[in-house]
């Protein structure tokens, strides 16, 4: 009995374990292929309901496609969410809400399609913004106010993403110089705020307010450190990232004043605390185990249980009681539109490495007259996010010892040499 215990105590769970970066690589390949997947559907005039029931089949079909056969708990880390417009945060509407389940794409909005899954508790999650096709960017140019928003989201959020590059882990030079870089404090959160709206201004755009990246671990993406843009009074982020973490990274961006409300539409997300709680119906009961075997502490839909109605009865208790935390649904404050990125990154010793990220967008399609001409902000996006490490050939075998090394399998470095081979 208490080997079983002390066997679960003394598994790494860090990166200092390869087979740990492997099962998060494994998760972001899925998450990436499925929000590519996902990504098609949103057409307009397309329901939000029916792309989400869609994207968490894809997601769940591709998820049973690893680890076959091994006892390795998996399955989402975020379901399906297509948020319109203005909206801030993931949105998952219900069958059963009428009114919801009606709701449509439009064409030509800015469209966030979030979601993730996750291999033995080690959850990536990505999230990108699109502009839904419509007559006036059939050839794939977005222009005007739309290119602002999409350029702002981008630009911001690889500004952040080098900021977090623990100082000095990419300085070349002497031994010295490398010394002297490593003692350079990293930018405190005002300090990345006060940049980031720099270049969010370039576009004449603003930050979301409390925008939160949140170091990730095992079964757990709201860690102990936090990095909080435009955070309101009495909230502040905590932490400054490391190597040896992974982050998910996230950006938001407004056409408007980046101020949020709360919108009038039901909380259907979710996510499992550790609290417990006596809960007296039988509804949250069965709710309640059911989460724990299909989602473990990982963010799930009222829609993705096997009884919408039962759920949404069962899901009040379970809420009261502290047993699920209820994400509510918020939007922007002046109803303009919002652009979000979410990336799943790995610290490493030689950098930043994006786990599951956005497609990099091509930025010749973008048409507007503003860009960042901060010379600051300029030099940052300039830098490396991670060493050009070269390709070296791995050791070969004793037995092979004799053959020509140009014949011996390449790899990436230590780091990255984790590939899952299913």
């Amino acid at each position: 009995m208490s080997t079983t215990k002390k066997e679960e105590e003394s598994v790494d769970y860090t990166l200092s374990n390869p087979d740990t970066l492997t099962k998060y690589k494994s998760a972001a390949a899925i998450s990436q292929k499925v929000l590519e997947e996902v990504t098609k559907l949103c057409v307009a005039g397309e329901k939000i309901v029916t792309i989400c029931e869609k994207g968490d089949k894809i997601l769940d079909e591709e998820i049973a496609k690893v680890y076959r056969g091994k006892k390795v708990s998996k399955g989402p880390a975020h379901p399906t969410t297509v948020s319109p417009s203005s909206f801030v945060t993931p949105y998952t509407p219900l069958n059963s809400d009428e009114a919801e389940a009606a709701v449509t794409i439009k064409e030509g909005e800015a469209i966030k399609i979030q979601l993730g899954a996750q291999i033995d508790g080690f959850g990536t999650i990505v999230c990108d913004t699109i502009i839904v096709p419509s007559a006036d960017n059939k050839d794939g140019a977005i222009h005007g106010r739309d290119a602002d928003l999409l350029l702002a989201t981008h630009y911001a959020n690889e500004l952040l993403l080098r900021l977090m590059v623990p100082p000095g882990l990419l300085a070349t030079g002497t031994d010295e110089e490398k010394e002297k870089a490593s003692k350079v404090k990293a930018p405190t959160q005002s300090k990345i705020t006060s940049l980031l709206e720099k270049v969010v201004k370039s576009y004449d755009c603003n930050l979301v307010e409390h925008t939160t990246s949140w170091l990730f671990s095992h079964n757990e993406i709201e860690d102990k450190k936090r990095i909080i843009l435009s955070p309101g009074e009495g909230n502040k982020g905590e932490g400054i990232p490391d190597v040896g973490e992974v982050w998910g990274v996230e950006m938001g961006v407004s056409l408007g004043s980046g101020k949020t409300k709360n919108l009038e539409c039901r909380a259907t997300l979710h996510r499992r605390t550790l609290l417990t709680y006596a809960l007296k119906r039988p509804s949250s009961k069965k709710i309640l185990n059911e989460v724990v075997k299909k989602f473990g502490v990982f963010p799930f839909s009222l829609r993705q249980l096997e009884d919408e109605r039962d759920a949404k009865v069962g899901v009040v208790e379970c809420v009261r009681g502290n047993v699920f935390r209820q994400y509510e649904v918020i939007g922007e404050k002046d109803a303009e539109p919002v652009g979000r990125l979410l990336t799943t990154i790995a610290i490493t010793k030689n950098g930043i490495q994006k786990l599951a990220a956005p497609p990099a967008p091509d930025l010749s399609k973008f048409k507007t007259d503003k860009k960042i001409t901060d010379e600051e902000i300029l030099k940052i996006l300039e830098q490396p996010l991670a060493k050009d490490v070269k390709s070296k050939p791995k050791k070969a075998k004793k037995k092979k010892a004799k053959k020509p090394a140009a014949t011996a399998a390449t790899a990436e470095d230590d780091d990255d040499d984790t590939d899952d081979d299913e």
